[in-house]
């Protein structure tokens, strides 16, 4: 990947939590140069396990072939329905970061008071790995975790697409979006996905 490309292009994908039985995402393809040319959008269950295929379904809908790397505003949206990153990436061939604003010791005790029979739920979570602080160019600390991808490359591109505070751009614009879903897909459960035709 050639970092200092102006038109490489990041799908960031952000939530809306509304606290009903979905969750609304919304998806931005943006170019390293910050114009926008492309949306998505989708729902998560509640409570379920299900963001990792909304998110799949996102990449497949978009039928895009100059995607260069997604971002994900987390990978425990929803009410703890926890994404596969490493998933994402070996099904449609593409980079993933996750950002994260909070310094934590994480949720999973959490996890286990909810869920304490949910094993499936507390291997998902505990297979994300650590995060890694980044300080960006606005001089505020984001935390990421990456698959397929040089970690030094990821956080050059979260600081080239923040343009000031600390959510890259990709991602600030996707959660507005998300804000907004179209009524349509409000309270829709999510859509399936069928398996992706890797970018060469």
């Amino acid at each position: 990947m050639h970092i200092p490309k102006k038109g490489l292009r990041a799908l960031g994908i952000a939530e809306s939590y509304t606290g009903r039985s979905v969750s609304r995402l919304a998806g931005v393809v943006m170019r390293k140069d910050l114009r926008i040319d492309g949306f998505t959008f989708s729902t998560v269950t509640v409570g379920g396990m299900d963001a990792t295929d909304s998110v799949l379904h996102m990449v497949q809908e978009l039928e895009r072939s100059d995607i260069n790397v997604i971002m994900l505003s987390g990978c425990v949206i929803a009410w703890f329905n926890i994404m596969n990153p490493a998933l994402i990436n070996k099904e449609t061939g593409i980079p993933v970061i996750c950002v994260t604003y909070e310094d934590s010791e994480g949720i999973i005790e959490d996890i286990r008071h909810h869920f304490p029979v949910d094993t499936a739920r507390i291997s998902a979570y505990a297979s994300l790995g650590e995060r890694i602080p980044v300080e960006l160019h606005t001089h505020q600390t984001i935390f990421i975790r990456v698959w397929g991808m040089d970690q030094r490359d990821a956080a050059r591109l979260c600081s080239d697409f923040t343009l000031e505070g600390k959510i890259p751009e990709p991602l600030r614009v996707a959660r507005l979006c998300a804000r907004h879903v179209p009524p349509s897909l409000r309270d829709n459960p999510p859509a399936p996905w069928l398996p992706i035709k890797k970018n060469s």
